[in-house]
């Protein structure tokens, strides 16, 4: 499996490290030349100096035979262009990195589901771990073909939830709205701006993303 890094942040190289051990074909882009000359004897791999969110770059690395793609710059919106340019020139699956949690929405708007927000996620466990609770995290939960995406209800995606005609393997898992959870029944309709998960068929994603920005347009 061949991993693209964007960014030779601490979360990288972290990262790096063990795809390396598990013997993944690994690449890190990075802007700063002294650092690729800092870490490079400590890392396998392969290093390439230059601007991650350029489309030249990304598109010299070959992205239709990389399976996936780690925006981990340290600024969100360099994150989002880069994920963007990658996700258009082929890669096959897309991750980011955000700090603030205000660009989490615009990811999604954009079709960005894979999101990682570093420190929402460790302060809400380190939360539960103060309460007694060590929670399961739901990567670990989502096995085989079973896949969690989320989107943003926009124009046109207002109303019942069967209104939208999606895969019938397809379920809502539940729904934030203005930041309040809520587990929605048979009867609960979308609003625009609530932010929906649902569970799924990896094989059903793209067909609902197309469907999801049919309805939208």
């Amino acid at each position: 499996m061949r991993v693209i890094f964007i960014g030779a942040s601490s979360l990288t190289q972290m990262t790096a490290q063990v795809l390396i051990r598990r013997k993944y074909d690994v690449v890190i882009v990075e802007r700063d030349k002294e650092k690729i000359a800092d870490i490079s004897e400590e890392f396998d791999c392969g290093f390439i100096h230059g601007d991650g969110t350029r489309p030249d770059l990304l598109r010299e690395l070959n992205p239709t035979a990389t399976d996936i793609l780690f925006c981990f710059m340290g600024g969100d919106q360099a994150n989002l262009i880069a994920a963007l340019v990658g996700r258009s020139l082929g890669c096959q699956r897309v991750f980011l990195k955000i700090d603030d949690p205000d660009f989490e929405h615009v990811a999604i708007e954009l079709g960005l589901h894979d999101v990682i927000l570093p420190n929402r996620t460790t302060s809400r466990y380190l939360a539960d771990l103060i309460e007694g609770q060590d929670m399961l995290s739901l990567s670990a939960m989502i096995k085989g073909e079973a896949r969690v995406m989320s989107f943003v209800v926009q124009e046109g995606l207002t109303g019942p939830f069967a209104a939208l005609q999606l895969p019938k393997a397809t379920r809502v898992v539940c729904l934030y709205r203005e930041q309040e959870l809520i587990l929605p029944d048979e009867e609960c309709t979308l609003k625009l701006d609530d932010e929906v998960i649902i569970i799924t068929y990896q094989k059903h994603l793209e067909t609902i993303s197309e469907q999801l920005s049919t309805l939208h347009q």
